[in-house]
C-alpha cells in the first residue's frame, strides 16, 4: 500500500467518525479541500462512492457502510497508533540518557535529578559517569555535562555552574612527609594522582601567573579513571590531585585535603549542559532543560 492509499483510508475513517470534512481536516492538520481530494482518490481506486455530501451533512453510502464494517477495525488501530504517536511527541516520557562527570553528581546534580524524577514520573533518567571527552551523541546520549574547555563547537550549551577554580590539593599526611610545593614546577618532583585511562590521561595541569597560562606535565604513583577514587587516594596521602575546588569542598571543610599553589590557580568559565543542535528538541530533554532553569542553579 502506498502512502496515498493510506492517507485516503485515514481521511475516510475520520470523516466517517466525525461526519464532517472540516472536523477531519482539523484532526489531520490539513485543509478540508485536501481531505476531500483524498476521499475522491480513494473512491476512484475502489470504483464506488463511499460518502454522500450535502451542504448540511455528510453520511455514508451503502457501499461506504459495508467498507467501513470490513475495514473499520484496521483503520481504528491505525488511528489509535497515530494518536499515541502524537501524544508521545508532546508528552515528556521515555528514557533520558545523560553523560556526566562523577564529581558533579553528589553535590550538584543529585538534588536536580531527584526533583526532576518526582515532577516527571514518566521519564526514566539514565546517568552514565564519564570524564573523558568523547562524542556522546554517537552513543545515543541525549545530553552531557562538561567543563567549558572541552566542549565541541557544534553543540548548544547551557551554563550550569561557574566560573570554576582548578586547584592542587593534598592531605596533611602527604605534606608532612613530602612538603608543600611553592611553585607549580615543584610538582615535577612530587607524587601526583592523575585521572584518565589509556591514551587519555590528564597529566598536564594548567596554571596562571600574571595573566598568562602555562602547563606542568606531572607524574605519580596512580592513574585512575574514577575521579571519586582519585579524591579518596589523595585523602589517604598517596599524592596530590588537580581538581575543581567545588568537587572537594567537603574534604576541605573537614581538613582532609588542603589547597596549595593558590597564587597560580587556573580558572575555566564553568560547567555546561550541552546537547546537539537540532531543529526540534525531544520533549523529555526540553523538560529537563526547563527544570534545570527553574531550580535556579544557573
Amino acid at each position: 500500500m502506498d502512502k496515498g492509499q493510506l492517507d485516503g483510508l485515514v481521511a475516510f475513517a475520520l470523516v466517517a467518525e466525525k461526519r464532517s470534512f472540516t472536523a477531519a481536516a482539523v484532526a489531520l492538520r490539513i485543509s478540508p479541500s485536501a481531505v476531500s481530494k483524498m476521499i475522491r482518490q480513494l473512491e476512484a481506486r475502489l470504483g464506488v462512492t463511499l460518502l454522500t455530501r450535502t451542504t448540511r451533512a455528510t453520511s455514508l453510502t451503502e457501499a461506504g457502510e459495508k467498507f467501513l464494517q470490513q475495514a473499520g477495525p484496521a483503520l481504528e488501530s491505525i488511528l489509535n497508533a497515530m494518536n499515541e504517536a502524537g501524544n508521545a511527541a508532546e508528552k515528556p516520557a521515555g528514557r533520558l540518557r545523560l553523560n556526566v562527570p562523577q564529581t558533579i553528581y553528589p553535590n550538584f546534580l543529585k538534588p536536580v535529578i531527584t526533583s526532576f524524577t518526582q515532577k516527571y514520573p514518566d521519564i526514566t533518567v539514565e546517568i552514565y559517569f564519564e570524564n573523558a571527552t568523547t562524542n556522546i551523541f554517537e552513543r545515543s546520549f541525549d545530553a552531557g555535562i562538561r567543563v567549558s574547555d572541552i566542549l565541541a563547537q557544534d553543540v548548544v550549551a547551557l551554563k550550569l555552574l561557574g566560573p570554576l577554580r582548578w586547584v592542587v590539593a593534598g592531605a596533611p599526611s602527604y605534606f608532612a612527609k613530602a612538603g608543600r610545593p611553592k611553585h607549580p614546577k615543584d610538582l615535577l618532583v612530587k607524587s601526583c594522582i592523575c585521572v584518565g585511562a589509556g591514551s587519555r590521561v590528564y597529566d598536564r595541569w594548567e596554571f596562571e601567573s600574571e595573566g598568562k597560562g602555562f602547563e606542568v606535565q606531572v607524574k605519580g604513583p596512580l592513574i585512575l579513571n574514577d575521579v571519586i577514587l582519585a579524591i579518596d587516594a589523595a585523602v589517604e596521602g598517596l599524592g596530590l590531585i588537580y581538581i575543581t575546588e567545588d568537587a572537594i569542598q567537603d574534604k576541605l571543610q573537614s581538613n582532609q585535603l588542603q589547597i596549595v599553589l593558590q597564587a597560580y590557580t587556573g580558572t575555566s568559565t564553568g560547567i555546561y549542559l550541552y546537547y546537539p543542535q537540532r531543529s526540534q528538541v525531544h520533549p523529555k530533554l526540553r523538560a529537563f532543560i526547563e527544570h534545570v532553569k527553574q531550580t535556579k542553579i544557573i
